[in-house]
């Protein structure tokens, strides 16, 4: 019994490859453009709905605004400023405030969630204090920071700090707990260290649970931040939109949640950058 194997050449096989991988990388482009396309399209017919509405008087603009008046509010704060000063000012303070709450809010919770995730009797002792201080609620924090602290910038970075903490402790801690079983023990039998132990496999092991947790904790920083200036401030973009409720105005209100989100967005770009080049390691994902 014989059996007949073909071959293709080598050359044709190259080409055919070759074809398949352009018409591949052809349909990832053309699916990139058409959830850009979709995304444009989504946002405007929801602003152009917002402004027909608005005009058509079937909403009333005085409460709920409309784009154009808001476009207008951000052109003015751009170029007269704002009551507090500088539009641009208002944002370097808040970003300032967000920025050392973060950084401060996340070296502590990775430092805890560490130690207490690779110490049991710490974590038992500590466990029940971490989950009353997490339950209370962050506004009434807010008050006490702005009450002790005064009206300047700590209390706002306090806050901002209490807001990344948990979200960062809970992810370290978890990731140390989730930490390969197996890959420890192997370590410890080659010899290796506690702390040996604890920076080449275990951080390894929860990094890509901490990363994961800045996502989400910058903008808690940021919201820690904002709600800091909106219950008493000197400047920033929290007083801004305080300022612009207490007047009524709408599109001044919408104007900073805009500035608000551009620097939200900004960030999630750096932290997604960031994440990368931590992470060439990781397979990536299809």
């Amino acid at each position: 019994m014989s059996t007949t194997t073909t071959t293709l050449p080598t050359a044709l096989s190259d080409e055919a490859l070759a074809r398949e991988s352009g018409i591949a990388q052809a349909a990832i482009r053309n699916r990139r453009r058409m959830i850009i396309g979709l995304r444009l399209a989504v946002l405007v017919v929801a602003l152009g709905g917002w402004e027909l509405a608005a005009r058509l008087k079937w909403i009333d603009p005085f409460f709920y605004s409309m784009p154009s008046m808001i476009y207008d509010q951000l052109v003015e704060w751009m170029r007269d400023g704002t009551s507090q000063g500088s539009l641009w000012m208002q944002v370097a303070v808040t970003l300032e405030e967000t920025v050392l709450g973060f950084l401060i809010g996340s070296v502590a919770g990775v430092i805890c969630g560490i130690v207490l995730g690779r110490n049991k009797l710490l974590s038992d002792v500590f466990s029940l204090y971490i989950q009353i201080a997490n339950s209370i609620p962050r506004v009434v924090l807010g008050s006490i920071f702005v009450i002790a602290l005064g009206l300047g910038m700590a209390s706002k970075v306090a806050l901002a700090v209490v807001m990344v903490f948990f979200v960062v402790f809970g992810n370290a801690f978890q990731g140390v707990r989730e930490a390969d079983k197996y890959m420890i023990a192997n370590a410890q039998i080659l010899g290796a260290s506690p702390r040996q132990l604890t920076m080449a496999v275990v951080i390894p092991s929860a990094m890509s649970w901490i990363l994961a947790s800045l996502h989400v904790s910058f903008g808690f920083a940021l919201v820690g931040a904002v709600v800091g200036e909106f219950l008493g401030a000197k400047e920033g973009i929290g007083l801004l939109i305080s300022t612009a409720q207490g007047a009524f105005n709408a599109s001044g209100v919408f104007a900073a949640m805009i500035v608000l989100a551009v620097v939200a967005l900004a960030a999630d770009f750096l932290l997604s950058s960031l994440e990368k080049r931590l992470l060439k390691w990781r397979p990536a994902a299809f």
